[in-house]
């Protein structure tokens, strides 16, 4: 089943005016992630730790943490194909007075590729700014 699941790979950059550490907390600590999604999270800081995010929809494991850096974690949806995980890169730079974060998720199932890419927009880079706004 795991070798038939067809797949597209997604690339976004989004900017943020804050600091490379400022956004990594928010993906990396549970509590300042559940304040911009609205939704329960339980993230591990360990590299092979376990990470679930929106109540338990989205969940994985890190497979490399680099501080205010770089994240890379093996991720899937709950109603994806049983056993098929994608892997995703948080890329973090300093960008002027900001930051910039370079994403990449590959092996994303072709027929949840669209709401996915919305996904990141909506719930993740948009809400991210308008609570650092906030």
């Amino acid at each position: 089943m795991e070798g038939k699941v067809r797949t597209k790979d997604l690339k976004q950059t989004a900017k943020f005016a804050c600091s490379p550490h400022e956004i990594y907390e928010m993906l990396m600590d549970a509590e300042k992630h559940a304040q911009f999604t609205g939704s329960g999270a339980k993230i591990s800081r360990k590299v092979g730790g376990k990470f679930e995010t929106y109540d338990g929809w989205a969940y994985g494991k890190n497979v490399e943490l680099v501080k205010d850096r770089r994240i890379v974690q093996l991720w899937r949806g709950d109603d994806w194909p049983e056993g098929h995980y994608s892997t995703v890169t948080f890329k973090l730079s300093k960008s002027g007075n900001g930051t910039k974060l370079e994403f990449t998720q590959k092996g994303i199932p072709v027929q949840f590729y669209k709401d996915i890419s919305e996904g990141w927009k909506e719930y993740y880079w948009k809400a991210m700014k308008e609570h650092l706004e906030a």
